[in-house]
């Protein structure tokens, strides 16, 4: 692991700090979106289709700017189900399910690459790229190759040195082979399900997975050559406290990964039905899940992990890190990213898009995705094209989110607007916000506090200016 002591000092010098005020944020949590965009996904309209999606990548040819693109395919099947589990997916063992699947999402993806490469030159080349689902790697090793051989063939791809690509993996689904197999097809990015190591919580949420099997997967991607290996944690699972937090993290900081994704489970049974499979008896209660969510930050900031954002911390080194010191750190439906420039075109069941100024999201069901595939038609359903407002907004909401500061002539330079005129109301709440301590508002300058980080998506609620209109919060998790 790389020691704080061995860094640079500008580097030290930027570590983000995070002041853990339990009282304030039991006070303040309350539910609301995650803004992996603006407009969230529950402002997208049906009256916005497939010709719209057309027109904002005719748009995108007219600009004629260099662009680059992130490519996401949604890889809906499971095995077993996880019982937390909130993800669009589709639980069966019947494989054939998985070969029509991906008849279909190559037919997709060959129509995305021959519209894009009409945009021509190096705006058409693929720098990121992110296999996500349910389990990506549900599909057999030749399956797999299959598929990154066509979309090889359908869009260019950026050098392995330059590119990321990177895929979801689930330990208890591939073997070492697989993982040095997945190196060669063009993965560099390796992100592993974990969610805790200890026995009792894995058994209660129907995902059982042994610490050494995890080991060895994260030890044949180092061997492999991978790039980055992340770990995905859940705290406020049936049977945590925080003891057995304290041991898994011992267990997760040992096994030294790049990064690792700290996520608040949100029991929302009401919404996802395998989470009604949960005892509520089992679950822990808010203090205990605040004291979880603090002994993270504090085992892994100790480690040396930078506090990132949101649910993600980084070793100093890592891209992500380096992407917020230099300001260039960027939020989008995959979560922290580093490639901001980027047109995203999504393959696949339920797959959200966002090309120029539009958001898009791929019809939910097979049956749908099939029809309209069949009639030659992208499977687009539901989006939303944003004015001026919407992009002003986005823009405030992405800096506070990846930089906890934002530049008030920065954006007056970049819109037609006087910030302090437009955004009356706004300042005014964060007044409120500011007595609490977690932001303050001198001269140019909007920051977000050491002690505001943990609660910056109250912050951004402030400047969604949809969130008033929404009829019941009941469908988003809580803040912290």
């Amino acid at each position: 692991m790389t020691q704080l002591q061995d860094l640079p000092g500008e580097v030290l010098a930027f570590q983000p700090k995070v002041d853990f005020d339990a009282g304030l944020i039991a006070r303040l949590s309350k539910s609301g979106p995650r803004y992996t965009s603006y407009p969230t996904a529950d402002r997208f309209s049906d009256s916005f289709g497939y010709r719209d999606y057309l027109h904002a990548v005719a748009d995108r040819r007219v600009r004629g700017n260099a662009r680059p693109l992130s490519l996401y395919l949604h890889i809906p099947f499971c095995d077993t189900v996880c019982y937390y589990c909130a993800c669009n997916k589709i639980v069966t063992r019947n494989r054939e399910k998985a070969a029509t699947y991906l008849s279909y999402l190559k037919r997709e993806a060959a129509m995305q690459g021959a519209l894009f490469a009409g945009t021509g030159g190096k705006d058409a080349e693929v720098e990121q790229l992110h296999f996500g689902g349910g389990t990506p790697t549900y599909l057999s090793d030749a399956q797999m190759g299959e598929l990154m051989d066509h979309l090889r063939r359908c869009f260019r791809f950026a050098p392995d040195e330059i590119g990321e690509y990177s895929i979801e993996v689930d330990p208890r689904t591939v073997s070492v082979e697989r993982v040095h197999s997945l190196r060669a097809q063009g993965f560099n990015r390796i992100s592993l399900g974990v969610q805790d190591f200890d026995a009792e919580v894995q058994k209660a949420v129907n995902r059982i997975q042994p610490e050494a099997e995890t080991r060895a997967i994260i030890e044949a991607s180092r061997a492999a050559g991978f790039r980055s290996v992340s770990i995905d944690l859940i705290y406020g699972l049936p049977k945590q406290t925080p003891d057995t937090m304290a041991a898994t993290l011992e267990k997760v900081v040992a096994a030294d990964p790049d990064r690792i994704a700290v996520y608040h489970y949100a029991h929302l049974p009401h919404l996802f039905k395998p989470q009604r499979r949960i005892l509520d008896a089992d679950m822990p209660d808010s203090d205990t899940k605040l004291q979880m969510l603090q002994l993270c930050i504090e085992r892994l900031t100790a480690a040396g992990y930078v506090y990132i954002g949101m649910d993600h911390f980084a070793k100093p080194n890592d891209d992500l890190a380096i992407a917020q010191r230099q300001g260039r750190l960027h939020r989008n439906f995959q979560g922290y990213s580093t490639h901001a420039d980027s047109d995203l075109v999504s393959c696949g069941v339920s797959a959200i898009g966002a090309v120029g100024a539009t958001y898009s999201q791929n019809v939910k069901t097979l049956d749908a995705y099939y029809d309209a595939l069949d009639r030659n038609e992208l499977p687009v359903v539901r989006g939303i094209r944003l004015n001026m407002d919407d992009v002003l907004r986005r823009t405030v909401i992405q800096r506070l989110m990846c930089q906890f500061e934002l530049s008030i002539s920065a954006i007056e330079q970049a819109f037609p607007v006087v910030f302090r005129q437009y955004f009356a109301a706004e300042l005014a709440q964060l007044a409120a916000m500011a007595e609490d301590g977690l932001v303050s508002v001198n001269g140019d300058w909007i920051c977000v506090s050491d002690r505001g980080r943990l609660l910056i998506r109250n912050v951004c609620m402030v400047f969604d200016r949809y969130l008033a209109a929404r009829t019941t919060e009941a469908r988003y998790s809580k803040t912290v």
